[in-house]
């Protein structure tokens, strides 16, 4: 629609605005005397109608110049009354150069002059305002794209910055486990490598870039499995994950973080409750873990920087189409987190 109407302005309304002003003084004039339109020589109303299509062309293009290095448009008397001015000097000195040349023929001399002013002056301020207000929607429409630029930038930046904070956290955590694996299980030691190393692939994804659920999915899994291996045999991991999640998009690792801190503080009865389902267009996540009881630990109170960068992900990727709740009781701890898919 932009680029139409700059075509427009530059190519096609001079010519209009030219034409358009011309024969209205044709009509003026003609119509008013005799009641013949374009009644005398059709050479010289070629010559003016040229001269009038090319004052349009021209002012066009020294407008559209000067407009494009101004910095601030301010609709004042002022300024009009200047482009007035400008155009009552410009309009004459073409005439009275025209008629010394003999290309204009004004035969009823200052009357001629005024007739000529009357009607082309108020037309050409029309043309300006219509010049003006498309140079400045123009310059509005680019300053909103450079701001929506700026800010998927800074959302784009913040979002990275969150992911280099988290991976860290989570390789240190790894590697720990592994290190004491290599004494106690070598086995052990070399399964877990391996499914570190498929989180780690994983994790190498644009955090700004949509995945298939099921790939989310396979991570999960691999990521429970890793952490299994790190913990107690009595430590019970139940997991109902909807079938119907195979191929809807989704920003990758955000159920991480929360199945992390379940495994880090799980304790009591040793026993952690997966869900992931799909509802109404809706991602349902709900994931229990057991405490020990009379512990003194506060889950809201002790979020980390997982926790704090979930919460800000989801306030950058999903504005106002996330609710995540956290339940701090005695002897267990429940969140759930639920995301709208995009349309």
């Amino acid at each position: 629609m932009i680029k139409t109407n700059k075509i427009a302005i530059e190519y096609i309304y001079p010519a209009f605005w030219g034409i358009l002003m011309f024969n209205l003084l044709r009509a003026v004039t003609d119509l008013t005397h005799r009641g013949i339109f374009w009644e005398g020589d059709m050479k010289l109303h070629a010559v003016a109608l040229t001269l009038s299509v090319f004052t349009c062309y021209v002012c066009s293009f020294l407008w559209r110049r000067r407009l494009r290095r101004t910095a601030e448009f301010k609709d004042t008397a002022k300024h009009y009354l200047f482009i007035l001015a400008e155009l009552t000097f410009l309009l004459n000195l073409l005439l009275i150069t025209g008629q010394a040349l003999g290309v204009l023929f004004m035969g009823s001399g200052w009357i001629d002059y005024m007739l000529i002013n009357s009607i082309y002056l108020p037309l050409l301020l029309i043309f300006y305002a219509l010049i003006r207000s498309t140079v400045i929607e123009k310059n509005v429409n680019e300053k909103n794209l450079t701001l929506e630029k700026l800010k998927t930038e800074k959302k784009e930046a913040e979002l990275e910055f969150l992911k280099s904070q988290y991976h860290p956290h989570f390789l240190f955590n790894a590697l720990n486990t592994i290190y004491f694996q290599m004494d106690s299980d070598t086995l052990q030691a070399k399964k877990s490598i391996e499914y570190l190393s498929e989180l780690l692939r994983y994790q190498l994804y644009d955090v700004n870039q949509e995945v298939a659920f099921h790939q989310e999915i396979n991570y999960l899994r691999s990521f429970i499995a890793f952490q299994q291996l790190r913990k107690t045999d009595k430590l019970v991991v139940n997991i109902e994950i909807d079938p119907a999640l195979h191929e809807e998009r989704i920003h990758p690792l955000l159920f991480q973080p929360l199945l992390e801190n379940a495994f880090k503080y799980v304790g009591g009865l040793y026993q952690i409750d997966f869900v992931l389902k799909l509802e109404n267009n809706q991602i349902y996540f709900e994931l229990r873990n057991t405490v020990s009881q009379n512990s003194g630990f506060s889950y809201t109170k002790s979020r980390g920087i997982g926790l704090n960068n979930l919460k800000r992900r989801l306030e950058l990727l999903y504005p106002e189409k996330y609710v995540l709740n956290i339940h701090d009781e005695e002897d267990f701890f429940k969140v759930i987190l639920i995301v709208s898919l995009k349309q």
